[in-house]
Order: structure tokens, then sequence, then C-alpha cells
């Protein structure tokens, strides 16, 4: 029977809804079942799948709103079987220890503020809409990517997002999912152990 996996996501300027959908693709490409729906609509609960991806982009130093509450929500579900968590971010880009840190403290307070603690973890690089933005968020943005030593063309729109290790990661989570629903078969009389470990 094919497996079942929600993605479930929270997004500001879009680029973690990309990355949910290629996730989904993915999955599906792996031979399971994927839902992906926004945690702001009426999102289903984790219940009927053997699997959930959660994607969120940091933004404002922490991850979207309605995402950490239909996490917390679902936290004791999501416990009970394979979880992961996708972070999507252009801080990763600048490779710098302090960044990383401040950046893994986002994900603790995030875990913490929900009580989840997921399976397995990506960070991916996000992207730079510039030509979406209203006028102040781009020039907050292009300021802060100055810093950084990024592009600041705003008269043109950047993507960081490595799409082939998002469908790596995505691939996994499959396998683990389907070795994790595979049935434990009995040992056979006289024998010492089960087929599946």
């Amino acid at each position: 029977m094919m497996e079942r996996v929600l993605v479930i996501y929270g997004t500001t300027h879009g680029q973690a809804a990309k990355v949910a959908r290629a996730t989904a693709e993915e999955l599906r490409r792996s031979g399971a079942d994927a839902d992906v729906v926004e945690a702001s609509t009426r999102a289903p609960g984790p219940d009927t799948y053997d699997g959930v991806i959660v994607v969120g982009s940091v933004h404002a130093r922490g991850y979207q709103r309605s995402l950490r509450r239909w996490v917390r929500t679902h936290a004791d579900t999501l416990q009970e079987k394979p979880s992961a968590f996708v972070s999507v971010c252009l801080g990763v880009l600048q490779r710098d220890p302090v960044v990383d840190r401040a950046l893994s403290g986002i994900r603790d307070a995030f875990y913490a503020a929900t009580g989840w603690h997921p399976t397995l973890v990506a960070v991916v690089a996000g992207a730079l809409p510039y030509t979406q933005y209203d006028p102040l968020t781009r020039w907050m943005m292009r300021r802060i990517v100055a810093k950084a030593k990024g592009d600041t063309d705003t008269s043109r729109d950047y993507e960081y997002t490595d799409w082939e290790a998002v469908r790596r990661f995505a691939g996994e989570f499959a396998l683990r999912v389907s070795e994790q629903k595979r049935p434990r078969m009995a040992p056979a009389a006289g024998s010492a152990a089960a087929l599946w470990p």
C-alpha cells in the first residue's frame, strides 16, 4: 500500500511554498502519495498520514505563526511517526559560524515553542525576490544582503535553493517512511532473528 505523506508549509514571500511543492513532487516520484497544504488554510491533522514534512522560512527571527500553531497543536501525533523539518533561510549562504549559531537558535526556539522534535532536519537557502517586495522591504533586504556581500541589484530576482539537495532529502525521507511502515516479519521456527531489523 502506498505511503501517505503530508507536506505542510508556511511561507512569507513564496520560496518555502516552492520548496514544499518540489519536496512533494520527489515524494511522488519515490512512490508516496503526497499532499501539499499551507498551514494558514484549513490544514488537515497528521493522523491519517504515515509521515509529515514541515517546511517553513525564517522571517523576522522566527517561522510563520500559522505553522508554529499547527505544529504545536499536533506535536504529540508528529512524535509518533517519521517527521522532518525543512528550514528555508538566506542566512545559510553566509557560511558564518555566528550566523549559523543564530539560525540554530531560531530552530531550537521553534522546537521548544511547539514541543516537536523532528526525525530529520534540512536547512536550505531561499531566494531574494526583489521585484516582488514592496519598496520598504526591498530597501531593507538590500541593506541586509549588502552587509553579507550578496546580490544587491534590486531590478532582478535571485534564487539560491539547491533543488538537487531538496530532492535528495525528500527521497531519503520517503525511504524512511517506507521502512517504518514495512511490516516486521516474525522469525521462522528455529530462526535466531527476524527478516527485518
